[in-house]
């Protein structure tokens, strides 16, 4: 697997899981019926960093990774991250989540936050948790799940300080 900055020529890849992903409507605030423009700007916006996951030259996931807040709070991440549905369970939620730490603290950062994780989301949760994220915060009732209603949404933390065990460094499968 390589993982590396996404290209605009990238995007319609991106824009097919994207639509996988978000049309359960479980997991995303995004409505089934986004549109590609606003998929683009998500991914490619200004201040946005994308990258991509491929393996055999086939993108099988993505995340992109930006400032928080601005100014005064800019120094803390944020990011989000999709796989190809069909490729869940091979570790690349885990590999992303990696990379995604490493690049943070390359480009400075001190922390990740996660400002909206559905709490029925459990297999991301359990992801985050075991790279090192805790759950800050609860928001009642804050995310419209398509088939349960109304659910809790987290707020999740990482500082970036100190250094990663090496089982939990990424390295590029090539």
């Amino acid at each position: 697997m390589l993982i590396r900055r996404a290209i605009k020529s990238d995007f319609h890849s991106i824009w097919n899981i994207f639509k996988v992903v978000i049309e359960p409507g479980d997991t995303y605030v995004f409505d089934s019926n986004t549109s590609r423009d606003d998929a683009f700007l998500y991914w490619f916006g200004a201040g946005v960093l994308s990258y991509v996951a491929e393996e055999e030259g086939q993108i099988i996931g993505m995340y992109k990774l930006v400032a928080n807040q601005r100014d005064r709070g800019s120094h803390v991440a944020n990011a989000s991250f999709m796989v190809d549905p069909t490729c869940h369970g091979r570790g690349i939620g885990r590999a992303m989540g990696l990379h995604c730490l490493q690049e943070a603290k390359n480009l400075g950062y001190l922390a990740i936050q996660f400002n909206f994780v559905v709490s029925t989301n459990y297999a991301a949760i359990a992801l985050w948790q075991k790279l090192g994220f805790s759950i800050v915060g609860t928001l009642p009732k804050a995310f419209n799940h398509k088939t349960l209603g109304y659910v809790d949404a987290y707020v999740m933390y990482r500082l970036l300080d100190g250094e990663c065990k090496p089982e939990d460094r990424f390295e590029q499968i090539r």
